[in-house]
């Protein structure tokens, strides 16, 4: 009897200890039924006023209410991105930010649609070196908005793991 008591033990735990992340890319975050995004073709900033760019306020996001996939929610995804951070602990650590698709987004460049941005909470934060550096966000991806003084997300993760993004040699 134990035996079979510890085989479907074994069975049921399987899954949870051998789930692997589902790598996902940034277009599989749109739906395939969305209509295409209509280009921006105004220019991204005053390159005059180059000097105060950081006092400038934040260029307006195109699509904050852009379609997303429901399908994605509850999933454990892995993805790459760059970080934005919203909120930096005493010690330095980035335990609030947007992973968006490319560096310089909802920054100095209009933020991508909200379905290109998901917002990522993380208890152990991660220490920004180089804001140019790309990682890898580990976690449950959660379908659900969120507005913050940068940009609008469509999607929310808690961070499981955040890995330094490294191109294969």
């Amino acid at each position: 009897m134990s035996r079979v008591l510890l085989a479907l033990l074994l069975l049921v735990a399987t899954p949870l200890w051998a789930a692997e992340p589902k790598e996902l890319t940034w277009s599989e975050m749109i739906p395939p039924d969305a209509p295409p995004e209509a280009p921006d073709m105004t220019p991204l900033h005053d390159l005059s006023q180059i000097g105060g760019m950081e006092t400038a306020p934040a260029a307006k996001q195109d699509l904050p209410n852009a379609p997303v996939v429901p399908a994605l929610d509850g999933q454990l995804i892995r993805l790459p991105g760059y970080i934005v951070p919203l909120e930096v602990s005493e010690d330095g650590r980035t335990t609030d930010f947007l992973l968006v698709p490319y560096f310089g987004a909802c920054i100095h460049v209009p933020p991508p649609p909200s379905n290109q941005i998901v917002h990522v909470t993380s208890k152990e934060g991660v220490k920004l070196d180089e804001l140019y550096q790309p990682y890898w966000i580990v976690g449950a991806m959660q379908v659900k908005a969120s507005t913050s003084e940068l940009a609008d997300a469509g999607y929310q993760m808690d961070a499981q793991k955040i890995i330094v993004y490294e191109l294969p040699e």
